[in-house]
């Protein structure tokens, strides 16, 4: 029952026919799990919250960054290294008190997910990797419960409703998850930050479309966003049978620890120095911890980093040569220094650069020996060095 509050507080929903009391009773007896309190996840919790959603849990391990705040519109700058799901939590509670909040400061992994799931009606998916975006969704196919989904790149947005009333899920749609290295993040391309307020809000529709029944849900549908010319399409697609059901979770990991055949060319050895430089010569990429193992027994690396200068100020490995990835592209010359004979690793943010400028280096450079560092100096800071400055 709604309290005088409440109507107060609700009067433009309980105004349309569509939605009314009634709709406004289901949406106060409604749940939905948000995983994920960044760049989706902000908007679709204040707008959730606002709209009288009774529920909602919100699921995420991060803290708020400065780097967060042109797009994450949760958050200030005072709370800055705070949890985002408490910070969220808190802010969500000012906008309306009469809904629950449940913070959950904690990774969405395979021992909690089907438990998180199966204890709210719908959930949300803000995540901003694919292991945890096919793990949201074969939690909701084992949970039998609707999910929506939402995902940006650059100027992109895309949006839709999976597993909802027999339709199709996630793996439909993308059945096999990517290697992340593989794969341009937000991290390293950017984003344009009023974006994640639209596709998240757009997340936000569809959760209070099904709880409420008003509308038609994105089943079996994909929204596509430019922001840049403001046009979007609608692109249909089938259930898939062999991936409406899952019969156990699995979560998918890219570990930054050095496979055991690779520790073994980075320990240190009397005499097999110039073993461990011709070992690096022949992987196309390079751990951090092997880079780190490589460093440590002073091997002869030629360190190159190719992103902006403005990055570099913020943090670097030491003794790096600066050469920004669109130098390379236009061919300028290299400093003279560098040797295209002798063993070098390429470093980038994330990454997805670096693995570009390895190409680059091989085919326009005549450099014979390249390794791209997996997951660029945030992986670095991740597992080598907690007390670098990241961005």
């Amino acid at each position: 029952m709604l309290s005088p509050d409440e109507l107060i507080h609700y009067q433009r929903h309980v105004s349309l026919p569509e939605i009314g009391v009634d709709g406004q009773e289901k949406l106060k007896q409604g749940s939905v799990l948000v995983i994920g309190s960044g760049g989706l996840g902000c908007p679709a919790l204040q707008y959730l919250a606002a709209a009288g959603a009774g529920r909602i849990g919100i699921v995420d391990f991060d803290v708020v960054e400065a780097s967060n705040l042109q797009r994450q519109t949760l958050f200030g700058y005072e709370d800055l290294d705070r949890p985002k799901a408490e910070a969220a939590a808190e802010r969500l509670k000012q906008l309306n008190p009469h809904v629950e909040i449940v913070p959950r400061v904690e990774r969405f992994t395979v021992e909690n997910a089907l438990s998180l799931v199966e204890g709210y009606d719908v959930v949300l998916d803000g995540s901003d990797n694919f292991p945890t975006r096919y793990l949201v969704n074969d939690a909701c196919v084992m949970a039998g419960k609707p999910l929506a989904f939402g995902s940006i790149f650059k100027f992109e947005g895309q949006v839709s409703v999976f597993n909802f009333d027999g339709g199709p899920t996630y793996r439909c749609l993308f059945p096999d998850c990517p290697n992340p290295k593989d794969v341009p993040n937000c991290a390293e391309i950017g984003v344009f930050g009023v974006l994640p307020g639209i596709i998240g809000s757009m997340q936000a529709v569809e959760v209070i479309k099904i709880i409420t029944g008003v509308g038609e849900p994105l089943s079996g549908k994909l929204l596509v966003f430019d922001a840049l010319t403001m046009r979007s399409q609608l692109i249909s697609f089938s259930p898939d049978p062999a991936n409406q059901s899952i019969e156990k979770l699995e979560e998918i990991v890219f570990e930054c620890e050095v496979p055991e055949e690779e520790e073994a060319a980075t320990e240190s050895t009397d005499g097999e120095d110039e073993e461990t430089e011709s070992a690096i010569s022949l992987k196309a990429s390079v751990s951090s911890v092997e880079l780190r193992g490589l460093l440590d027994d002073e091997a002869s690396i030629q360190l190159i980093d190719v992103r902006e200068e403005w990055e570099a100020n913020i943090c670097s490995l030491e003794g790096a040569t600066l050469i920004p990835l669109g130098e390379l592209r236009r061919g300028y010359a290299l400093p003279p220094a560098l040797d295209p004979e002798a063993p070098s690793v390429v470093y980038c943010k994330a990454g997805v650069r670096g693995e570009e400028a390895r190409g680059l280096l091989g085919e326009k450079f005549g450099f014979t020996a390249v390794s791209n560092l997996e997951g660029g100096i945030l992986a670095w800071a991740e597992c080598v060095d907690s007390s670098m400055r990241t961005y």
